[in-house]
């Protein structure tokens, strides 16, 4: 786990949803899932692994770490018990894309509905923070500057700014690796707040 601040921030979610996609980042997810069962307890996290973050994490560890079965990102063969996809937009009050890489980045921003984890995103009206994790010169590249303005303009995706980070390809401090879950777990708290009606003027929730 990264060095940071390892304060809990407030946090209101019950039914967590985490992507988890394929950037190094991934193999640092069990020291924030500790933190995450640590500090809030009574959390339920349904993680679902695409099948390039499944190179640097097991879903095997994944669903002991998170306590419920983890799901890979694919269209199971035979579907028994009402569509994936469906209930992976439903289910959850808070989503979480940690870490997210630029290939899953664009196909959300671009509105594709390949696995059943990206149609549900593009679906879900729970909040949904989502982690960049990028290699050398990613953060400045047109294509990530390009599906951010998309990501941006939606009213329920807010998007943790990733940190400069140490590249083990180049050697350098160069990469842009996933923000802190303290961060992100901030950012996406403040997101469903303002989502509420309650917070809108002139607007209150009905008893």
């Amino acid at each position: 786990m990264p060095r940071t601040d390892l304060t809990y921030p407030a946090f209101s979610g019950e039914r967590l949803l985490l992507i988890v996609t394929g950037a190094l980042s991934a193999a640092f997810l069990p020291g924030w899932l500790s933190w995450l069962r640590a500090g809030y307890p009574a959390l339920e996290i349904r993680p679902v692994v695409t099948r390039s973050a499944q190179r640097f994490i097991t879903l095997d560890a994944l669903s002991t770490l998170c306590g419920q079965p983890a799901m890979s990102d694919e269209w199971p063969a035979h579907v028994t018990k009402g569509a994936p996809h469906v209930e992976l937009s439903l289910w959850p009050d808070t989503v979480l894309v940690y870490p997210a890489g630029l290939h899953f980045l664009a196909r959300l921003a671009l509105g594709l509905g390949d696995t059943p984890a990206i149609l549900a995103l593009q679906c879900t009206p729970a909040p949904i923070g989502i982690a960049p994790s990028l290699p050398p010169h990613g953060l400045t590249s047109p294509a990530y500057l390009g599906h951010k303005r998309l990501l941006d303009q939606r009213p329920n995706i807010v998007i943790a700014s990733p940190k400069a980070g140490f590249s083990v390809s180049t050697g350098q401090m160069d990469a842009s690796v996933a923000a802190p879950m303290p961060v992100l777990l901030g950012l996406v708290e403040r997101l469903r707040h303002e989502m509420s009606p309650s917070s809108r003027p002139g607007i209150t929730e009905s008893p």
